[in-house]
């Protein structure tokens, strides 16, 4: 687990819609949604309490917000 700690920057959208291989397991766990597959850079917090910077990867509709946030890269 990690905590995402202050502002995403640089975020910018890789897929939408059909374009993600996903959308059925999303539109079933959380709903039909104009959904968009998202990526940005971030400060993370580890588990073991090291604050890194990051490569952030997650899936945003309107109304359901971030969803299934994951580290792509480290950068540091």
């Amino acid at each position: 687990m990690f905590e995402v700690i202050g502002e995403i920057t640089g975020v910018e959208t890789i897929a939408e819609g059909s374009g993600i291989r996903i959308l059925p397991r999303l539109r079933k766990c959380y709903g039909i949604g104009n959904w968009k597959k998202k990526k940005g850079f971030a400060t993370v917090r580890l588990e073991d309490g090291t604050a890194v910077r990051a490569e952030i990867h997650w899936y945003e509709a309107h109304g359901f917000g971030k969803r299934e946030i994951k580290i792509k890269y480290f950068l540091d």
